[in-house]
């Protein structure tokens, strides 16, 4: 069950532009940012690409709980939860920012839950044409498999994982 906990508009034409799917090239980009290396690199491909095709951006933040927030007290809980709520402002601020610069229409979504699912279910609210992700920076996920890997498997968008 996805529930935005957050939206927000940003830039010239922040309303959502008519088009037809499958025409051209992407109408709508999607990119989930985490804050790391990749997805912010992923995040600027994203904003370039959009710019270039005169496409909207959609930026997903998804605040994913660890397996052990269950079992962490309520103070420690307390500090994760600030922290991803100041990670989810930087990352307002740069889209605001981002927007302003490169004269796109950008809309901020804040997510909790899984990013996989998030992922999914944004990129079919918002019907976006293209997924881009950066690749996972952790050696487990090469085993059990990554975000961008299950929306690669997935199958229902154009998906651009960013190294």
């Amino acid at each position: 069950m996805s529930s935005p906990v957050d939206r927000e508009q940003y830039g010239p034409q922040a309303r959502p532009l008519p088009y037809e799917r499958g025409t051209d090239g992407p109408r709508v980009v999607l990119v989930g940012v985490d804050g790391s290396r990749t997805s912010l690199r992923a995040a600027a491909y994203a904003a370039g690409l959009a710019r270039r095709q005169g496409a909207g951006l959609v930026v997903v933040f998804v605040s994913s709980p660890a397996g052990y927030a269950s079992m962490i007290s309520g103070v420690v809980a307390g500090a994760v939860q600030q922290t991803h709520d100041e990670l989810a402002e930087d990352l307002r601020q740069e889209c605001r920012r981002g927007a302003d610069e490169l004269g796109v229409p950008v809309t901020f979504l804040c997510r909790r839950g899984d990013a996989y699912t998030e992922l999914c279910a944004a990129a079919d609210e918002t019907r976006a044409d293209l997924v881009v992700v950066g690749s996972s920076e952790q050696a487990g996920h090469r085993l059990v498999g990554s975000v961008a890997t299950r929306l690669v498997r997935t199958g229902r968008w154009p998906v651009v994982v960013v190294p």
